[in-house]
């Protein structure tokens, strides 16, 4: 039961995503021919990873949503790398693959996938007992480690209290940890 709950919630997230992607796109005055493609960028990610030996947990969004078992748009796949894995291993990795990269920072790398999906890698010391910690799930035929729940809570308030941090990802950051502890909306509770 929990496998097609965990299946069905990641396809979920992907359709919502590109429903978010079309709606904003819209507003904007522009056209979308395709949207990005969340399940491939995943599945091409996972394979890469793997070939490299590098152990990894998905984080952000897609965690979220898998997790709290309230699927929600997210902009891009974020997955935490090991911070023992070299850096210009995952580049090198992820882009004969045929990801791009698209920018390197303290604590992330970057890319594209084919699709238009973007990817980051989180390379963060703090992430790695939480990435030991993930459990192997079947995301959609994609078999890789989540975060558990009381992890991405972990993640989830550090990132909603960094004073540098962007105050309206602070706030997706807080209503995440609503979701994970159960604060889930009655879809016939109305505003």
């Amino acid at each position: 039961m929990l496998s097609t709950m965990v299946t069905g919630a990641f396809e979920t997230i992907a359709r919502i995503t590109a429903r978010e992607r079309f709606l904003i796109a819209s507003s904007r005055g522009a056209t979308m021919d395709e949207s990005p493609d969340k399940v491939a960028a995943l599945a091409d990610l996972v394979r890469a990873l793997e070939r490299l030996g590098a152990i990894y947990a998905v984080v952000g969004g897609v965690a979220v949503g898998i997790r709290s078992g309230v699927p929600r748009a997210t902009v891009d796949t974020d997955v935490a790398v090991r911070s023992t894995v070299e850096r210009s291993r995952v580049i090198e990795t992820l882009t004969q693959a045929g990801l791009r990269h698209t920018g390197t920072f303290s604590h992330s790398v970057n890319f594209r996938h084919p699709s238009g999906e973007p990817v980051q890698i989180v390379v963060d010391p703090g992430f790695d007992a939480m990435i030991d910690r993930a459990d192997v799930l079947d995301l959609g035929g994609i078999r890789a480690p989540v975060v558990t729940t009381a992890d991405l809570i972990a993640m989830k308030e550090r990132a909603a209290t960094d004073p540098a941090r962007r105050r309206s990802k602070a706030l997706r950051d807080q209503a995440d940890i609503a979701l994970l502890r159960g604060d889930v909306p009655d879809p016939d509770e109305g505003w």
